[in-house]
C-alpha cells in the first residue's frame, strides 16, 4: 500500500494537469531504506510527447547524485497518461527499473476527474496496490524547482 500525504498527491496532479496535453513525469523522494515519501521533484518530459516520457537526463543525473547525498532514495516515479487510464502501458512495465518504488500513474484525459493509480512493477509484473491519502503536513509539497 502506498502512504502519501495530499500535498504530495495534489503536487503530483497539478504538475500532470499543468503538462497536458504531453505526459509529465517526476519523482518523490524519501529517506533511503524508508518508504515514506517526504519531497515532491517534478521532472521535464525530454520527450515532449502526448504518449511517452524520460526523464531530462542531465536533471535526472542531478537528481540521483542529490539524493545518495542526502541519503534518500526514489520513493515514488509517477507519470501522466493524457489519453488513457491511469494503468502502465507495456512501455512502462519494460522500462520500469526501481523494484522498490511505487509506480504512480494519473489520468488527464478527464479534465473534471483524477484519476490516480499505484502500483509495483517487479521483473516485468504488475501489481496494483491502494493508496491512502493522508493528511498533509506543513511541509512544502513541492520544491518547487527542477533539480
Amino acid at each position: 500500500m502506498l502512504q502519501i500525504r495530499s500535498d504530495l498527491v495534489d503536487a503530483m496532479v497539478a504538475h500532470a494537469r499543468a503538462d497536458h496535453p504531453d505526459e509529465a513525469c517526476g519523482i518523490v523522494v524519501g529517506p533511503e531504506g524508508s518508504d515514506a515519501p517526504q519531497r515532491h521533484v517534478p521532472m521535464t518530459n525530454a520527450e515532449r510527447s502526448p504518449t511517452f516520457y524520460r526523464f531530462d537526463s542531465g536533471e535526472q543525473l542531478r537528481l540521483w547524485r542529490a539524493m545518495d547525498a542526502a541519503g534518500e532514495a526514489p520513493v515514488v516515479l509517477y507519470h501522466s497518461h493524457t489519453a488513457t487510464e491511469a494503468y502502465p502501458s507495456r512501455t512502462d512495465v519494460a522500462l520500469a527499473a526501481e523494484p522498490d518504488a511505487h509506480y504512480v500513474l494519473i489520468s488527464t484525459r478527464d479534465p473534471q476527474r483524477d484519476e490516480l493509480r499505484s502500483f509495483r512493477i517487479v521483473d516485468g509484473q504488475v501489481a496494483e496496490e491502494p493508496v491512502e491519502v493522508l493528511p498533509a503536513s506543513g511541509a512544502a509539497a513541492s520544491n518547487g524547482s527542477k533539480p
